[in-house]
């Protein structure tokens, strides 16, 4: 996508060094625009951690390109050590995403192909660019699919906008490039369908009205920034047609696992009868869950729900909201049971949310 009208992806090879991975530093967006140097094993672990990068899909990429800069800093006798320690590592960065483990296993099974250190290196490079551009294509085929639906309530309405509730950030700064949830708003918006996006400000880390608002602007994508107790009433007044959301876990009984207040906004969609559909690559589908319970929810540091960060004139700032000795509790993720979501948008197609259901899109995995 755009920035500037100059195209980008999330993460890159330094075109002048090839041991260095860049990325987006997304805390500092919307306000600054700055490019990171990744160059050891541990920037990857705190890139994560720290959410320099964030969204499910870009958090397992960037876990593969770790799993390389391990390789690039070893020499044969220390090598798979180095390579098992940053896989350790770099696992216990985000636990909710079920995208991390499963970049993880991939390109650890690709690495073990090699037969001495040289190749393993070069196989971590490659495999870690073919799954950047997989990531992609299939935010691309989850676009197309999705473009179907707004289209049909775009006749429905006779051309009028059609409103689409978001809620936290899944475009194109979670994935590698074009976005999951916001990939099929792309697509009807360079098609011309009138489309006009609601922005769930997404506390305590405000990745709505930061990071969706910022991609939305960029692409010209019409679109309003609410905060999120709004939403409800928006969907009373008959002013949402549709809400759209990603995913960072989904169980094979199709419950989502997203950005903490998803839940509420399925709530509310269902009672208000709006349909209410998330985005899901099949990388952060979690085949062996079937109970909702058992997806581990990220606590994070209480410090994001007291203090709010924003831009003063002159200079990122952050600011206390609460008294200063007041307990914070922060749940990173909250998980939508299957019988709230009205389908799945996949890269294989769209589908109820169910085991079956899914079993057939993925017969072959």
């Amino acid at each position: 996508m755009k920035i500037g009208r100059k195209h980008y992806r999330t993460i890159w090879v330094h075109p002048d060094d090839p041991t260095v991975i860049q990325v987006i530093d997304q805390r500092m967006l919307p306000h600054e625009f700055h490019i990171r140097d990744l160059r050891h094993p541990h920037d990857f672990v705190h890139a994560i951690k720290d959410m320099v990068v964030r969204g499910a899909p870009l958090i397992g990429i960037t876990a593969a390109y770790g799993l390389y800069s391990a390789l690039l800093h070893s020499h044969a006798g220390n090598a798979q050590q180095n390579l098992q320690a940053a896989y350790e590592q770099l696992l216990t960065t985000r636990p909710t995403a079920s995208n991390l483990k499963w970049a993880l296993k991939k390109q650890m099974l690709a690495i073990a192909e090699g037969k001495n250190l040289g190749e393993k290196v070069r196989i971590a490079l490659e495999h870690a660019n073919q799954m950047a551009e997989e990531d992609i294509e299939a935010c691309k085929k989850i676009g197309r699919h999705g473009l179907k639906i707004i289209e049909q309530i775009s006749m429905r309405k006779n051309g009028e906008p059609v409103h689409i509730l978001t809620h936290c950030n899944a475009g194109w700064l979670a994935t590698v490039d074009y976005g999951t949830a916001t990939a099929p708003i792309y697509m009807a918006h360079d098609k011309g369908i009138k489309v006009h996006v609601w922005v769930s400000e997404t506390r305590p880390r405000n990745q709505g009205s930061s990071l969706t608002a910022y991609e939305l602007l960029e692409q010209g994508v019409p679109h309003t920034v609410v905060v999120d107790n709004a939403c409800g009433h928006l969907m009373q007044r008959g002013w949402v047609d549709l809400c759209l959301v990603g995913s960072d876990r989904t169980t094979s009984a199709g419950d989502v696992c997203n950005k903490i207040g998803t839940y509420l906004k399925a709530l509310a969609a269902y009672e208000n009868k709006i349909p209410f559909y998330a985005a899901v690559p099949s990388s952060s589908i979690d085949w062996e869950i079937t109970d909702m319970t058992q997806i581990p929810i990220e606590e994070r540091s209480e410090t994001e729900v007291k203090h709010i960060q924003g831009f003063d004139g002159k200079r990122i700032v952050s600011v206390l909201l609460t008294p200063s000795h007041s307990k914070a509790l922060n749940y990173g993720f909250d998980v939508t049971p299957a019988r709230f979501i009205t389908g799945l948008i996949t890269e294989r197609g769209i589908c109820k949310p169910g085991r079956k259901e899914l079993s057939m899109l993925f017969f072959d995995t």
